[in-house]
């Protein structure tokens, strides 16, 4: 079979459209990943924050984990029960970009168990820099701005030291995938009711 070279505007054409695809791909079940991510870490966050605060038992620090373990299920669960779409090459960036990302924020977890170490401002950077590149690879506005801002209110995590710093967390998490969760839900039901009008 002969290979076809692409023109500049032919490539041009096939990056866009591999860019456009991975933000369908992202619309049509993506967002769900962003929502449960985002409340499990939320939630984790305010009920370690008062279980903490109220009984002075660092032991609920462990509950941590149960962001990891709902996440880690819901994967498995979501790669069971629906078939792999077809993969673009910015499909596979985006998901390295996670994939490395995602051992960095293991890596730090694990460190903070044995040295004392800025754990909630480095992982609040890891997922942030995630999602603004995200957004940034498929041009997303929301996740971009969403990871920006998170990326922004990391850097407070610097100067707050004390129990609060998990509820920056927590509102951190609210702006990086909660609210470009819920934009890209909107934006798949819109597409969704549209096409629907067309069959």
């Amino acid at each position: 079979m002969e290979n076809k070279s692409l023109n500049e505007k032919e490539s041009l054409e096939l990056i866009a459209r591999m860019i456009q695809n991975t933000h369908n791909n992202l619309e049509s079940r993506g967002y769900i990943g962003l929502l449960v991510n985002g409340y499990c870490t939320l939630f984790m966050s305010l009920l370690v924050y008062f279980l903490v605060r109220y009984t002075h038992n660092n032991y609920y620090f462990l509950l941590w984990f149960g962001i990891i373990l709902i996440g880690g299920l819901w994967e498995y669960f979501e790669k069971r029960n629906h078939p792999k779409r077809v993969t673009t090459f910015i499909d596979r960036v985006v998901s390295y970009v996670w994939i490395v990302l995602g051992i960095m924020i293991w890596i730090t977890a694990g460190i903070a168990f044995f040295e004392p170490i800025p754990v909630l401002l480095l992982i609040a950077l890891f997922a942030n820099a995630g999602t603004a590149m995200t957004g940034l690879i498929i041009k997303f506005k929301a996740l971009t701005i969403g990871g920006f801002i998170g990326i922004g209110l990391s850097f407070s995590l610097i100067f707050i030291t004390s129990l609060e710093c998990i509820l920056i967390f927590a509102a951190i998490f609210l702006f990086c995938m909660i609210i470009p969760g819920h934009i890209l839900q909107q934006a798949e039901k819109k597409n969704r009711i549209k096409s629907e009008r067309y069959v």
